[in-house]
């Protein structure tokens, strides 16, 4: 499962003014041991590069798919806390 949220579902806003977060739901095999991963990762405005980029990319592993469905609607929460509520995923 992967997910895009943002504060705004207003496409006329400038790339300057949004900011997102990408939440990653997903399986992998660690030294042939299932584990199961949620990424987050913020997106910005960087007048540098004159573009969207994406930083502060972090992955927590859990032993269970439920400890990862577990962290993924917790931070799914605290991101909508932070004004985060518009998702490119259809509920």
């Amino acid at each position: 499962m992967q997910e895009v949220l943002s504060k705004t579902d207003d496409s006329k806003i400038p790339l300057r003014d949004q900011e997102f977060y990408e939440l990653l739901l997903y399986d992998s095999d660690f030294s042939g041991t299932p584990v199961f991963c949620v990424r987050e990762a913020h997106a910005a405005w960087s007048e540098v590069d004159g573009q969207i980029m994406w930083d502060k990319k972090q992955v927590r592993a859990f032993a269970t798919c439920q400890g990862a469905e577990e962290h993924y609607a917790a931070r799914r929460r605290a991101l909508a806390q932070e004004g985060f509520i518009y998702s490119d995923m259809e509920m």
